[in-house]
C-alpha cells in the first residue's frame, strides 16, 4: 500500500507540490530578512525521494519478492532514469535564479556520483556537478558533510524525507520512536527544515 500511495496517489503529488512552493516563499523570506550573515546562501537537499522518484525500484522489489541489496539498488541508480519528483526540478531552478546554490547530500555512496550526476544532468537539474554532490564515503551521519558546506556559505533550508537529512540529533529512535526530539524542535519545521512523505522506507521502519 506504501508503494502504491506514492505511485498513484494525487496526495502524494499534491504534498510534493505544496512543499516546493512553500519552500520558495520560505527561500524569498531568508533572502530578503536582515542580512545576519555575509556568506553567499544555500540549500542542502537530499536526492532520493527528495528530488528523484525511485519508486519504480520498489516496484521491481515487489514485483520479483527480493529484499534490497545494495547490488539490485546500484545496479537501478546505473540506470540514470529516475525522473523529478513533483517540483524539484522548479525549485532548484528557482533557487538557482535567486543566487542560492543548491547542494545535493545524499547517502548514495561514492561510486554512484557519475550515474546520478548524469541523471541530474538529463533532467535538467542545476549544480550537477562534483562540487555540490556530497555523497557517502565512510558514514551515513551527514553533520560533516553540511559542516563542510557551511564552511562558505549559509545554510538558509534543509530539505529531504528523513530526519537526520536534517541533523542527526533525529537519529535515536529508541524512546517513544523519535517523537519526543520532533517536539523539541518543531519550531524549525515550516522555517528550515522541510519534510516530504516517504512510507515506502526510512529510519522509523528499522525497529
Amino acid at each position: 500500500m506504501s508503494v502504491l500511495w506514492y505511485k498513484q496517489s494525487a496526495e502524494m503529488k499534491a504534498c510534493y507540490y505544496q512543499t516546493f512552493n512553500f519552500a520558495k516563499k520560505l527561500l524569498d523570506e531568508k533572502i530578503a530578512g536582515e542580512e545576519t550573515n555575509k556568506l553567499p546562501k544555500a540549500v542542502v537537499v537530499d536526492v532520493d525521494e527528495t528530488m528523484l522518484d525511485n519508486s519504480p525500484y520498489e516496484v521491481e522489489l515487489i514485483n520479483t519478492g527480493i529484499a534490497y541489496t545494495s547490488e539490485s539498488w546500484k545496479a537501478w541508480t546505473d540506470k540514470a532514469s529516475a525522473k523529478a519528483l513533483p517540483g524539484s526540478l522548479d525549485f532548484v531552478k528557482y533557487a538557482e535564479s535567486k543566487g542560492v546554490e543548491v547542494f545535493y547530500i545524499s547517502n548514495r555512496k561514492l561510486n554512484e556520483v557519475e550515474s546520478t550526476m548524469k541523471n541530474l544532468k538529463n533532467i535538467g537539474f542545476p549544480y550537477a556537478d562534483k562540487k555540490h554532490i556530497l555523497f557517502k564515503d565512510q558514514t551515513s551521519d551527514k553533520t560533516e558533510r553540511r559542516a563542510n558546506v557551511s564552511e562558505n556559505y549559509e545554510i538558509i533550508l534543509l530539505i529531504g524525507d528523513n530526519l537526520r537529512d536534517f541533523d542527526e540529533l533525529f537519529k535515536n529512535r529508541e524512546t517513544n520512536n523519535g517523537f519526543d526530539i520532533v517536539e523539541e524542535n518543531k519550531e524549525a519545521f515550516g522555517d528550515k527544515f522541510l519534510i516530504l512523505p516517504n512510507p515506502m522506507y526510512g529510519e522509523w521502519g528499522k525497529r
